[in-house]
């Protein structure tokens, strides 16, 4: 067979596949429709950057001058909103269980007079932790507010026995800390989650509709169908069925690469061709991963079970979340079996570090690998295809 007849036979098997494409609006929705939503729904959910205004709970037990005021100094953060003032703390705990608060400050009875008379009176909040986004928000504002209170009681103390400001300052802040926050200098949640979470979506979707169309062939006995357009070679006969989805799934790759950190100006420290390159091998290595499933388990149901779990704990195991060092060792070298994983380490090197890109040529050979096992499975799925012997249900 020479080059003219394979690239005919490609190309009338992906006539074929455009055709039924076009008949199953199956297709449309769960492709680009579910792509198209979960874009709008995280990007929209994190527009700000951050999470602002958490609502908190205020029980002001002492009710003097500098309690309101400590109260109005906290309402004008960024991070929390006093929304519930409560009269006691059953009353604010109530709140927190209802889910109507995250958090909970205290502030104790003669406050004021108890830090007059150095008593080192106690400021006391609670934090639900249930929800860690918002918990932690709360906690790290609450904690910032009550050392800045500190702070500020040591400072006016020291004027007043005459001390220059600048001593004064020795004091109370001993050692400055100069911090810099590297690759996303602000806190961006968008920048952390969605950076990751939507390719790993796309790579799901793309798995998923891999092996709903090889299962469908043999579910409807079409696969006979699909051989005999590609002359009896499976190699071409996937080649050219996958074409269209192929060329669908890259250019939604890249188009969310341009959205991000084109039209968003999400942080590129490197070439954002690199990471579009990062992308198309994604989509080529999920794609061979729904192979590699389907010529294992050639039963639609079972496939797609197989491939749902695959495709969700790539997300657990591509490192964005939870580190791959803090996992137990036994765990660590199996995190290698997701292409989600290895596109998270191009991502890091190139958008974040600005590595040069030899420092992830490396990491594209493991995704290359991943698109040539569907080679061990040819002859198996060959087999499917052409003798049927599965059970359908």
């Amino acid at each position: 067979m020479n080059f003219k007849e394979i690239f005919s036979t490609i190309f009338r098997v992906a006539k074929r596949e455009m055709k039924i494409m076009y008949y199953k609006p199956l297709y449309f929705y769960s492709t680009i429709i579910v792509f198209f939503v979960s874009c709008i729904f995280f990007l929209s959910l994190l527009h700000e950057g951050a999470t602002e205004d958490m609502p908190i709970a205020v029980v002001d037990l002492d009710q003097t001058s500098i309690s309101r005021r400590l109260v109005h100094e906290l309402n004008s953060t960024q991070g929390v909103q006093c929304d519930f003032r409560c009269a006691t703390f059953e009353e604010a705990r109530i709140a927190m269980q209802q889910g109507e608060v995250y958090a909970i400050l205290v502030i104790p009875k003669h406050f004021y007079s108890e830090m007059l008379d150095f008593k080192r009176p106690t400021l006391t909040f609670y934090t639900n932790m249930a929800y860690t986004l918002a918990g932690t928000t709360a906690y790290k504002q609450l904690l910032s507010f009550a050392n800045m209170v500190s702070g500020a009681f040591q400072r006016e103390v020291l004027r007043k026995k005459g001390l220059p400001d600048q001593l004064i300052m020795q004091r109370i802040q001993p050692i400055t800390v100069d911090g810099h926050m590297l690759a996303n200098p602000t806190s961006n949640y968008a920048v952390y989650l969605c950076s990751i979470l939507l390719p790993g979506i796309l790579g799901l979707i793309v798995l998923i509709i891999t092996i709903y169309t090889l299962g469908m062939e043999l579910k409807w006995k079409t696969s006979r169908e699909l051989m005999a357009e590609a002359k009896g070679n499976i190699i071409l006969a996937l080649g050219g069925k996958f074409l269209p989805h192929t060329i669908l799934y890259c250019m939604m790759g890249i188009s969310l690469n341009l959205l991000l950190f084109r039209i968003l100006q999400f942080p590129m420290m490197g070439d954002l061709w690199t990471v579009n390159v990062a992308v198309v091998c994604l989509v080529l290595a999920m794609q061979a991963m729904g192979i590699v499933i389907v010529g294992l388990l050639p039963v639609l149901r079972d496939a797609i079970s197989i491939g749902a779990l695959y495709g969700m704990m790539g997300f657990s195991c591509s490192g964005f979340t939870f580190p791959v060092t803090g996992m137990l060792p036994a765990f660590r070298g199996l995190v290698n079996i997701f292409p989600l994983r290895h596109y998270f380490r191009i991502y890091s090197n190139e958008a974040l570090m600005g590595n040069p890109f030899v420092d992830s040529l490396p990491i594209f050979i493991y995704l290359v690998i991943f698109m040539i096992l569907p080679l061990g499975v040819m002859i198996r799925l060959r087999n499917a295809f052409i003798n049927q012997n599965y059970p359908l249900k």
